[in-house]
């Protein structure tokens, strides 16, 4: 692990280059070019470094991800500790991630692919944990059922962010028509009777905007760890 590594021994001359360069160079050059365009010969050009040279500070390229995905973490704009309510604090803590998400839209598939353990990721664990303990329904819960919840929380956004990203960018208007063509012969065979039923009670109902699905849908999830939700203000 890259973490394991000191960035720099104490002894020689000062390094060149730092971690957190590197990384900003590797995020710049993935939300310009996407994640597969991210090299070691490509972040070291961008630096002004020969490839070879960049392996003193990074020895693989999994490394590389690594500190990319901590460096994102690290934009999440949280609070030293939790406010006190758990709601509010998981909601900033989610809403901080899908934003970071949506800046850098290769983000939510390496998380799901390499989750990180850098320092930033570590710091909202904790303040995740943290929020918790300031709930009387989570906080007794077992340790590892806590760190199964929090598992969730990051698999639910990076999925949405995923769909959003695919549906907002990645998937043409042909396409959407294709699949709700499709479905409607499939559901008029008669053999998927439970979705037709759905897709009926459903019809005529205007789709919800990204923002307002992604705060229903993390509202019943964080029900399940923190209980019926309080609410919510009046508009």
């Amino acid at each position: 692990m890259i973490w394991l590594r000191p960035e720099r021994t104490g002894r020689g001359p000062e390094p060149a280059h730092s971690r957190a360069a590197i990384a900003a160079a590797a995020i710049e050059l993935a939300d310009a070019e996407g994640l597969d365009a991210v090299s070691m010969r490509k972040v070291a050009a961008a630096l002004g470094a020969g490839t070879m040279s960049l392996y003193n500070y990074v020895p693989k390229k999994e490394h590389l991800f690594d500190l990319m995905l901590d460096a994102a973490t690290g934009e999440f704009a949280l609070p030293d500790a939790p406010g006190g309510d758990p709601w509010a604090d998981l909601r900033l803590l989610a809403h901080e991630e899908l934003a970071a998400m949506r800046r850098h839209p290769w983000l939510a598939g390496l998380c799901l692919t390499r989750p990180s353990m850098g320092p930033n990721a570590l710091r909202c664990t904790d303040f995740f944990l943290a929020a918790l303990a300031t709930s009387p329904v989570a906080s007794a819960l077992p340790g590892g059922t806590r760190m199964e919840f929090f598992a969730l929380l990051n698999g639910h956004v990076c999925q949405f962010a995923e769909w959003e990203h695919n549906v907002t960018g990645g998937q043409s208007a042909q396409w959407q028509a294709e699949l709700v063509a499709y479905l409607t012969a499939q559901v008029a065979t008669g053999q998927y009777p439970h979705l037709a039923a759905t897709l009926a009670d459903s019809a005529g109902t205007a789709p919800l905007e990204p923002d307002a699905m992604f705060a229903n849908s993390l509202d019943r999830l964080l029900s399940t760890m923190l209980g019926p939700p309080p609410p919510r203000p009046a508009a």
